[in-house]
């Protein structure tokens, strides 16, 4: 049996494959984490069928490996073909705000009488319920009443780490994790159940690890001033002499102390590499030494090393870095560059499919509908 060294690389092509192949699942087209959590199953094999509205075409990404299917949801006919659609399926993702898939005839009280199997899965910011449940928001709203986002950037003010910790990881990662639970319990048990995937609540579930340094009074509320924000000379990102930047997370003793010898740190300041409070004074003196050199010479002497340093890299310079070029991180699908599937199996491995479009009737005739 091979092992994980040995996995098969994902690739861009048509032919379905991957460890979800046979699943079915119906998305109803939305935006952001819905989709990506859609791209994901489809990538590993299952059977998307995205309902989207006239005038709707998802591209990019965000449309790889589906089946685009053009319906109204207003339309009696349409909604009966959609019915027929769930009747077959093994999962439904909807992100719509609570009480819409109800008002549309769709609730789980109306699909999952006649489909006792199905997993119905449903993604948004605050969840089903609670005060803000009916409100609108985005990523940084829905981080920003976890904890999350008030302990990510400078002393002075906050920043937004993209929209990953909200949208997709604690969003999209969660739903795809939910739905695959409720399809294995699926599995023994012949019932299927609803998923309450809530964005607020994935990215507080993130952030567990620092809930429980704050508890064990390792971690402070102050930005800049724990090991993992930038407070600790050892783990942070520097700037090199060509306005470049390169990132170094020496934590473990040994890691410190290769840092050190490569980078001829023999001040014995840096032996209190522990104490808090010399870390704002060992931080200017790494500010300064790493100005010494550019970034790339700065990777030839520390890049492969057991430092644990990587240069800070663009997303088109990444896509040219010899480590993602050989593991093929990043692939061409259709004429653009995307990150491949992930992860990789071994034996069923995923794959990165084109969209294709087809007729409501021709679908349900194809699931036995």
């Amino acid at each position: 049996m091979q092992d994980s060294a040995t996995a098969t690389k994902p690739t861009s092509q048509t032919r379905v494959t991957g460890p979800l192949a046979g699943f079915r699942i119906v998305e109803f087209a939305g935006i952001g984490p819905g989709p990506f959590a859609s791209m994901l199953l489809a990538d590993m094999g299952a059977e998307v069928i995205t309902l989207v509205r006239a005038g709707q075409t998802p591209t990019g990404a965000s449309a790889r490996g589906r089946t685009l299917v053009t319906v109204d949801l207003k339309n009696k006919d349409s909604l009966a073909g959609v019915l027929a659609l769930l009747d077959k399926a093994d999962a439904l993702i909807e992100g719509y705000r609570p009480g819409v898939m109800e008002r549309l005839g769709l609730g789980p009280d109306n699909v999952m009488v006649r489909n006792p199997k199905l997993v119905y899965a449903r993604m948004t910011g605050w969840g089903q319920s609670g005060p803000l449940a009916q409100a609108a928001g985005h990523d940084i709203n829905y981080i920003s009443i976890t904890g999350a986002l008030a302990a990510i950037g400078p002393k002075d003010r906050p920043v937004p780490p993209l929209n990953l910790v909200g949208d997709f990881g604690g969003g999209s990662l969660y739903l795809v994790t939910g739905l695959l639970a409720a399809l294995l319990e699926a599995g023994r048990s012949g019932k299927g159940q609803v998923v309450d995937a809530a964005m607020c609540d994935g990215a507080a579930s993130l952030i567990t690890m620092f809930f429980d340094m704050a508890g064990a009074r390792r971690w402070t509320e102050q930005r800049e001033s724990n090991m993992l924000d930038g407070g600790a000379h050892f783990y942070g990102v520097y700037e090199c002499a060509d306005g470049q930047f390169v990132s170094i997370g020496s934590i473990e003793p040994q890691f410190y102390a290769l840092l050190r010898q490569i980078a001829g740190l023999d001040d014995t300041a840096f032996d209190a590499q522990w104490d808090a409070k010399q870390w704002p004074a060992l931080k200017q003196k790494l500010t300064a030494l790493f100005k010494t050199k550019t970034r790339d010479e700065w990777c030839q002497l520390m890049e492969g090393t057991d430092i644990c340093f990587a240069p800070v890299l663009t997303m088109s310079e990444a896509t040219k870095h010899p480590h993602m070029v050989a593991r093929e991180v990043f692939i061409q699908h259709e004429g653009k560059t995307q990150p491949a599937p992930a992860p990789r199996f071994s034996r069923t491995p995923s794959a990165a499919r084109p969209p294709v479009q087809a007729e409501l009737a021709g679908v349900v005739r194809a699931w036995g509908g």
